[in-house]
């Protein structure tokens, strides 16, 4: 199957092509690929059919539509499988489609309603942190980000059992995270057996974690700390629709990971940028604070509170479009399958950029403005279906979507009507693209009280 009508991005090097731009300048390149290419352009690089698609129509087909002529890209599923097992991000087929329907049900907007008091509580909690830190000098921001949607993911996984854990688990995660981004980034994979210091890291981390979980679903099977309103007691309570069975212990335990390992962490780096966009912006910053203490008048949100807050809400999906932290979606075709109208032939692999997606100009005018008044719900209807893919689409849609955004919601409202962020004079953080979009330095933000 021929690819010919697809044009071929320059400037790439004699043998290695564009594989250094690749992985020197990423964002660069999949700016690079439309501007010079289009929608979709094939990327030269050594030993690989390379394609970057940057248009909604790409993407639905990819996603969507010919959805059953891909598997995710094969590099993230290898580097990631010792973590997160044969969970959702990893696995294919059959076993996806039976997983997703068990774990699904588990994060439905209602279902996550009844974790919103813990995600208060420890917004409630960080913010007691940041104000002791007052005029006491810089904050890492993205260090505190992360240690608050560890201890959510914490204790919603794993409830009454969760503080005792969180700790180990948090420290292994971090070492577990280390090595699939520098594995996805690498040039040279050498075997995980090999005592690398940071192979040797990364398994004590999953040994860490696996005993952590299988000591935590051993306590259930027992029936202690039997509470079923978390999320380990709901994938232990789910059933399958068609034959009844449960998931098996290992099942439960790749989808724990898998939960656990992915969700803390976009959710981490999307809060972290929406408070450095918030610090840079601060009239967006004080319109969010005037909402939030209109509606909460200083008390921790609830979940009859969130329809009081949309303007929260619009802060969080803007900043998830200007640093989506899933910034490009790989996918590899298993037959070959027209996209788009472009012929691409098996065995090719199609990056779905979804940082150039939500920088196109034609579809978010000045792309580069922090402007939250782009999801009002007037101009949210007119953006075009498939432009605004934070969580990606189709089967494989992010499970945890509708977690993610309640969670940045509470929080942004929370910290804003009682704290005030500002940043140093020319303090701009740039991304780091790597297996997610973190901060490229510290984000180093200062802590004011409002009275």
């Amino acid at each position: 199957m021929a690819s010919t009508d697809i044009p071929t991005l320059g400037g790439g090097l004699p043998v290695l092509g564009c594989l250094p731009e690749l992985g020197r300048d990423r964002l660069g390149l999949l700016e690079r690929a439309y501007r010079e290419g289009g929608e979709l352009v094939r990327v030269p690089v050594p030993g690989r059919t390379l394609f970057v698609g940057t248009s909604p129509e790409v993407a639905a087909d990819v996603l969507k539509r010919e959805a059953a002529s891909f598997v995710k890209f094969y590099g993230l599923a290898r580097f990631s499988r010792p973590v997160l097992g044969d969970g959702l991000i990893t696995a294919e087929g059959a076993r996806h489609r039976r997983q997703r329907k068990l774990v699904a049900p588990a994060l439905g907007r209602k279902e996550i309603g009844t974790y919103v008091d813990a995600m208060a509580r420890h917004a409630d909690a960080l913010r007691e942190r940041l104000a002791a830190r007052a005029g006491a000098g810089p904050v890492d921001i993205h260090a505190e980000m992360t240690r608050l949607t560890l201890a959510i993911a914490t204790e919603t996984m794993f409830g009454s059992s969760a503080e005792e854990h969180a700790r180990a688990a948090g420290a292994a995660i971090h070492a577990a995270t280390g090595y699939i981004a520098h594995e996805v980034g690498a040039l040279v994979h050498l075997p995980l057996s090999w005592p690398l210091p940071r192979h040797v890291r990364m398994r004590r981390a999953v040994a860490t974690l696996d005993r952590i979980v299988a000591d935590l679903i051993a306590e259930r099977r027992r029936g202690e700390n039997a509470a079923g309103d978390d999320l380990l007691g709901r994938l232990l309570a789910a059933r399958d629709e068609d034959d009844g069975r449960a998931m098996s212990d290992e099942d439960v335990r790749d989808e724990v990971m898998t939960l656990f390992v992915a969700g803390h962490e976009t959710t981490a780096n999307a809060l972290s940028w929406s408070l450095y966009l918030l610090a840079r912006h601060p009239d967006v910053a004080e319109r969010l604070a005037a909402e939030a203490r209109a509606a909460l008048d200083g008390r921790a949100p609830t979940l009859a509170d969130l329809p009081a807050l949309p303007y929260a809400l619009q802060v969080f999906k803007e900043a998830m479009r200007l640093y989506p932290p899933a910034y490009m979606v790989g996918r590899e075709a298993t037959a070959d399958v027209t996209v788009a109208g472009h012929a691409i032939p098996k065995g090719a692999t199609i990056l779905l950029s979804i940082w150039g997606l939500h920088h196109r100009e034609d579809f978010f005018p000045v792309p580069e403005r922090f402007d939250p008044d782009r999801f009002a719900p007037d101009r949210e209807a007119q953006i075009p279906k498939g432009a605004y893919l934070p969580f990606a689409d189709g089967p494989r849609v992010c499970v945890g979507n509708h977690f993610a955004l309640i969670e940045g919601q509470v929080v942004l409202a929370h910290l804003a009507q009682h704290l005030r962020l500002d940043g140093r004079p020319g303090f701009p953080v740039p991304p780091e693209p790597r297996v997610t979009l973190r901060p490229g330095r510290k984000i180093e933000l200062t802590v004011a009280t409002r009275g």
